[in-house]
């Protein structure tokens, strides 16, 4: 088991990472909930396939301890959800020294994390992620969140957690869509690590998909020690520097509502990844020869990743709403090169327009 330390302003924690260390970390959890109550977030496919882990967690909690199961899809990262969530916690009188531990994937993580950042002006917190992008991505950082109207994650909070748990036995229950959406999160930081990194994961990407331990164990701890630095240095984007992680994503995020949420978020993000490479080129940021080589990884999930029929136009108006944005402009992360990012990047309509049609080109059904 590998620990790696976030020193972030608000909160130093760590981040655990191996096999099967949910059981050898149950002691923890167990001193973190003594004389205390304590609430499981947990998405129920998670729950059905890991149920004997979770109960085995209950034994280990001390205090009352309630289990809120939920369907994790974006329609449930909502107010109502939170709704629930509460209810139930006051109904069990349970108060400010309650621990709140979110079992799942990114929209687990991000419900959860929100809901302790508020209950009772804040509570304890374990994330314990269950899919490849939220062990690599969503639960580094302290970002929690639910969706309104049609803007995904505009209402939340920066809320460190008390520690994050990555057990890769997750892994292994994983459908193959899964792996492919953890993987996007991967091939950004890939393009924010550095060439070497990403010519690693361009090389070796298909064994995650044969639950290879070497490679998803060296593309988690890469991914997320390259998160933590940079959340230590900039935690609530104050900076800018924190920016530069959401390479692709304002794409993604629009794709996402304009697709009504029937496509997965990882597989946005390597669909936004595309227009944001194509962006970067068009508005002489990157070369070709960058270019290509890098959409040569972007294009090998063309069979896997399908949009449905979509609107270019749609998409930009849904980007124009992005909480990112100032003064009325889309400001864009883009790069010059692997490692080499250009934050708060600007540019016309009609090159972000021809940018979609050319990122989403391999992609259309």
């Amino acid at each position: 088991m590998k620990k790696i330390n976030i020193d972030a302003p608000s909160k130093n924690y760590g981040v655990f990472i191996g096999n099967n260390v949910f059981n050898k970390y149950a002691s923890k959890i167990s001193s973190l909930s003594e004389n205390n109550d304590s609430i499981i977030i947990v998405d129920s496919k998670v729950y059905e396939l890991h149920k004997e882990k979770i109960k085995h967690l209950l034994q280990r909690v001390k205090g009352i301890s309630v289990v809120y199961k939920f369907k994790a899809n974006e329609k449930n990262k909502s107010f109502e959800s939170m709704k629930k969530i509460f209810d139930l916690m006051l109904r069990k009188k349970m108060g400010r020294n309650t621990l709140l531990i979110a079992v799942g994937g990114g929209i687990t993580g991000d419900l959860g994390g929100f809901a302790a950042s508020v209950y009772a002006r804040g509570i304890r917190y374990i994330h314990i992620p269950t899919t490849l992008l939220a062990m690599v991505d969503s639960a580094i950082g302290g970002k929690t969140g639910i969706n309104y109207g049609q803007t995904k994650n505009i209402i939340g909070t920066f809320y460190q957690p008390e520690s994050v748990l990555i057990d890769t036995e997750f892994i292994k229950t994983l459908p193959r869509e899964e792996i492919l959406c953890g993987l996007g999160e991967v091939i950004k930081y890939g393009l924010l690590i550095g060439d070497n990194f990403f010519n690693y994961v361009a090389g070796n990407y298909h064994k995650a998909f044969d639950y290879n331990e070497t490679f998803l164990n060296k593309i988690i701890h890469e991914s997320v020690s390259f998160k933590g630095s940079t959340v230590e240095k900039d935690e609530k984007e104050k900076t800018g520097l924190r920016k530069i992680l959401n390479l692709g994503h304002t794409f993604a995020h629009a794709i996402e509502v304009e697709q009504n949420h029937k496509i997965k978020h990882g597989m946005a993000v390597i669909a936004g990844i595309g227009c944001a490479l194509h962006l970067s080129n068009k508005l002489g940021l990157m070369n070709d020869k960058y270019l290509e080589n890098y959409l040569s990884l972007i294009i090998e999930f063309r069979d896997e990743i399908k949009l449905k029929k979509y609107n270019s136009e749609s998409i930009y108006n849904i980007m124009l709403r992005d909480k990112k944005n100032k003064k009325g402009s889309i400001n864009f992360v883009l790069i010059e090169k692997a490692g080499k990012l250009v934050i708060d990047a600007e540019a016309d309509k009609m090159a972000v327009l021809n940018s979609i049609k050319n990122g989403l080109q391999y992609f259309e059904v």
